[in-house]
């Protein structure tokens, strides 16, 4: 990651039920035709193959801004790939969206880092499956805005995520670092995941959130 030479393509998983993990069984099932992610040299870009999105998203982690590296841009293209924001490499998620609308896509997921990111794609594309990650340090206010407009929400090591979305989540999964359905549709996804897995899984009834042994310290 983060040199030209990176590699873009990679199949298998990293966790159960990451954001990279999730949008590729949801274009593995056709739940998904395209999902607006994030990658080091190439900023937004809108990709529609489970080894694309993995390749780029699933050793992932926190990045926020780029710059652009022709040959990774190359190699999204190649891969099947769209890179909207070639000259810059610009993150922006919301235009992201615009322009999967605009190559035709309609059943899009996207991963967003700003709650007010969440706000203005689900106003303006309410059909849109927001899944938020790389929430540490949000306030409880921007949890808020989250739990509101996200399907699914991460919550690393954001004691507010935990607070305010978990409590209101249908469905949370893994318990070190919760991953929270806020919606039918996610909760759905992940439902699916689980009865389409090979491996084995503890299914349970518990009051959200479910705290596990081996959580991030501090909470923060």
């Amino acid at each position: 990651m983060c040199r030209p030479d990176r590699q873009v393509l990679t199949s298998g998983e990293f966790v159960g039920f990451g954001a990279s993990e999730l949008i590729s069984f949801g274009l593995a099932t056709d739940t998904f035709d395209a999902a607006v992610i994030a990658c080091d040299g190439a900023g937004t870009v809108i990709a529609t193959i489970p080894d694309l999105v993995q390749g780029i998203g699933g050793r992932m982690s926190g990045l926020v801004k780029t710059s652009p590296h022709p040959a990774v841009i190359t190699a999204i293209e190649e891969s099947g790939g769209i890179v909207p924001f070639p000259e810059n490499a610009d993150i922006d998620q919301v235009r992201g969206v615009a322009a999967a609308r605009a190559a035709g896509f309609s059943r899009i997921a996207v991963t967003i880092a700003d709650p007010r990111d969440s706000r203005a794609i689900r106003e303006a594309y309410p059909g849109a499956f927001i899944i938020a990650v790389h929430t540490t340090g949000l306030t409880s206010d921007q949890a808020a805005i989250l739990a509101d407009t996200s399907d699914v929400v991460t919550a690393c090591a954001s004691r507010a995520v935990r607070e305010v979305a978990g409590s209101r989540a249908l469905l949370q999964a893994g318990s070190s670092i919760p991953v929270f359905a806020m919606t039918q549709p996610a909760k759905d996804l992940i439902l699916e995941k689980v009865r389409t897995g090979a491996g084995q899984f503890l299914v349970t009834g518990a009051r959200l959130p479910f705290a596990g042994d081996s959580g991030p310290e501090p909470l923060v």
